[in-house]
């Protein structure tokens, strides 16, 4: 068999409440061009049971035992995949809709090796909250990165050949570092247009949002300097707080 386009994972640990719903935006897809993987971490909630039940119909191969954390969970799924493009989907996220994998398809044959996209926030309902604060730019660069995580990781497919490991130093902000580092690889990025996943409000970063941003704040020095880092951080500051005042919520 022709090795897929896509790897889709999934790294998850006792969230058999929330798993069931990213596996069917999976299954529903059009375009069989991928394969699931799920990096589980020991789950005891029954999580692995359900894991069990949709393999190998929908998932077709899956891991599970203790790890050191997210990020090391998430480079043993780099280690298995075997698609051009890894795409990495948390437990309680969703693929917008059933034509995402083939327009992704379309998109991929353009020689892009970065594929990205739009992002809908939802509530632990699933109901959805509007698009991120951060909008993904139409041209996707490394400098693009000072603004922000301007691309929800859930909404990037990295081509397997530039994507490195997840750096273990960072406990909340690797998923930044990773993007980045992928970026400075990357020859061609394309866009899809609209939206492409369904994030669920409130993850880890959001939970531990100093210290996240105490790690981001620390990559972006060794990637672009003091100065300019600093320059950038007080656009930061005046677009967030506006945001917050209109919006409500970040």
């Amino acid at each position: 068999m022709n090795p897929p386009l896509i790897s889709i994972i999934t790294v998850v640990y006792n969230a058999a409440k929330s798993l069931q719903k990213t596996i069917e935006s999976v299954a529903v897809q059009e375009v069989k061009n991928f394969e699931y993987l799920i990096i589980d971490g020991g789950s005891i909630d029954g999580t692995v049971e359900m894991i069990e039940s949709n393999y190998p119909n929908t998932i077709h191969n899956f891991l599970s035992e203790k790890d050191n954390g997210l990020y090391d969970a998430m480079n043993k799924g780099l280690l298995m995949a075997k698609g051009r493009f890894v795409w990495f989907l948390n437990a309680g996220d969703t693929i917008y809709d059933a034509t995402i994998t083939g327009k992704l398809g379309e998109l991929a044959a353009s020689g892009a090796d970065i594929l990205y996209g739009e992002t809908m926030m939802v509530d632990e309902n699933g109901v959805d909250i509007g698009s991120r604060r951060l909008k993904a730019p139409e041209k996707l660069k490394p400098h693009s990165l000072l603004n922000g995580m301007l691309v929800c990781h859930q909404a990037i497919l990295v081509e397997r050949s530039i994507a490195p490991q997840y750096n273990l130093k960072w406990k909340i902000a690797a998923d930044y570092d990773w993007v980045l580092n992928s970026l400075v690889k990357s020859k061609l990025t394309c866009r899809i247009d609209g939206f492409m996943v369904r994030f669920l409000d409130g993850g880890i970063n959001k939970k531990n949002i100093q210290k996240g941003l105490k790690e981001r704040f620390s990559i972006m020095i060794l990637h672009f300097g003091l100065f300019k880092v600093l320059i950038y951080h007080i656009l930061i500051a005046v677009r967030f707080f506006w945001y917050l005042l209109i919006h409500r919520r970040f």
